[in-house]
């Protein structure tokens, strides 16, 4: 990685010092960042780039307006800095509402336990990428599209605030995305697998099993019946649960939402019931190795494990510094941003459901007509509402797993869903193949994770019986 912001520390006290007076709060932040990204769909190279970046971000608050300037050339980063200050000065008409928190210095490195994927040419990577592509083509004849994209970053970012904080953090990021879609006259179906990491490019070598595994997935699809729509006991998988935590639930718990809309501040009043009493969730990026593990968050704010719903009852929610002024609560180490060029919002980190009581195989053994979803295929959300699609499904009859079953989508009222789980199993699986959108800040890593759920009363999409 170039080496011109190893005196960035020094330079960012020092510019601190000459233009905190002038606003009521100020950050300036420098990046600077390599990767590589490479995209394959067939038979075609579709991105095949290592990159190398370097930039500035200066945010400035006077009077509740805010200012963002930023630039790749840190010979113009004075003048920014003037821009950011005159930009705010000139919408700010209230009060600035940032929430204190302490002053923090120091270099923070996330470690990684094997090769850094810097280390690694990006001839390697393609061969690794063709590789699993060839895997994708030769599973089926009925094969008739794969894609594969591999992309790692690193990245190293320094950041100072008016207020005091002043630290540099580094840390590399890996993620992987393969699909398959396969056809039999007008049929159509895909099978899907990702992967994340900031431990190692190790963990991106022995993928063959799970790249084969979405190529079966499409093609097994293929000969299998649609589900019948209707009102379901379902049972989902650690996948799924982390899907719906952190889609369903986790957006709605970020403090920018509420405080924007009266209405949902309403519904997302502490002390309000939304689950069984042993449904527990939390959001945080102080736990270690995950995508969305950090020390500091991009406001300079320490990072946090913040508990959203206790005993079933909603006792927390996600901050910026400014989402907590306003709201008059803590900090919580929420801010965010996907680099240097977007300014920080409240984003969620590493959200989880609690691992429960219930034994796994007892989700299943006294449900007389359910279904078992697992893996995912895709999903969206608009507010409270959701809908899922699984990667793969099964009846459940009886209190045993029956025929399989394609097509299967689960949507809802995340609220409703909530208050109707049944059991919480005592498995638990962290997926860290998150890449979060939000603000058109799309990809952010995130960390997703929870045990298999039973949930009564889920609508499920399919055919008409």
């Amino acid at each position: 990685m170039p080496h011109r912001l190893a005196d960035g520390r020094n330079r960012l006290a020092d510019l601190m010092a000459r233009y905190r007076q002038r606003v009521d709060f100020l950050t300036i932040r420098l990046e600077e960042s390599e990767g590589t990204d490479i995209y394959l769909r067939g038979d075609r190279v579709e991105t095949l780039t290592e990159e190398r970046a370097i930039g500035a971000q200066i945010r400035a608050c006077y009077k509740g307006g805010w200012g963002l300037a930023t630039c790749n050339d840190l010979d113009d980063l004075e003048d920014r800095i003037g821009e950011a200050i005159a930009a705010a000065r000139m919408v700010g008409t209230e009060t600035t509402t940032i929430a204190p928190v302490t002053p923090v210095e120091g270099v923070y490195r996330l470690p990684l336990t094997g090769t850094d994927p810097r280390h690694v040419p990006l001839a390697e990577k393609k061969a690794l990428c063709d590789r699993y592509n060839h895997i994708l083509c030769d599973a089926d004849p009925r094969i008739a599209t794969t894609s594969v994209r591999y992309g790692d970053v690193t990245q190293r970012v320094t950041l100072a605030t008016s207020d005091g904080t002043l630290v540099e953090q580094v840390w590399s990021d890996l993620e992987a995305r393969f699909a398959a879609t396969a056809r039999s006259g007008e049929l159509v179906q895909t099978g899907r697998e990702t992967t994340g990491s900031r431990s190692a490019f190790e963990d991106f070598r022995d993928l063959d099993d799970r790249v084969r595994a979405a190529a079966e997935r499409a093609t097994h699809a293929l000969s299998i019946p649609p589900v019948t729509g209707g009102t379901y006991t379902v049972v989902i998988d650690p996948i799924l649960t982390g899907l719906f935590v952190h889609e369903a639930f986790g957006h709605l718990s970020e403090a920018d939402m509420a405080y924007e809309n009266p209405d949902l501040l309403e519904v997302m009043s502490f002390g309000r019931r939304f689950g069984p009493p042993e449904l527990q969730i939390f959001d945080g990026a102080a736990p270690t190795g995950h995508r969305g593990s950090y020390a500091i968050d991009d406001e300079g704010t320490p990072a946090t494990t913040t508990q959203l719903i206790r005993d079933g009852i909603l006792v927390g929610r996600l901050h910026s510094r400014e989402t907590a002024g306003k709201l008059g609560e803590q900090p919580t180490g929420n801010a965010r941003c996907l680099d240097y060029q977007y300014s920080p919002i409240v984003r969620m980190t590493n959200t989880w459901i609690e691992r429960g009581t219930t034994p796994v195989a007892d989700l299943i053994r006294d449900v007389d007509r359910g279904i078992y979803a697992r893996n995912w295929l895709g999903g969206m959300t608009n507010g409270e509402m959701f809908t899922f699609s699984a990667g793969e499904a099964w009846t459940i009859r009886n209190g045993k797993l029956t025929d399989p079953v394609r097509d299967v989508t689960l949507s809802g009222n995340v609220f409703k869903t909530l208050a109707n789980i049944e059991a919480i199993a005592d498995d638990f699986y962290w997926d860290e193949s998150g890449g979060c959108g939000k603000g058109g800040q799309n990809g952010l890593p995130v960390g997703c994770g929870g045990p298999s759920l039973r949930i009564r009363d889920a609508i499920v999409g399919g055919e008409a019986d």
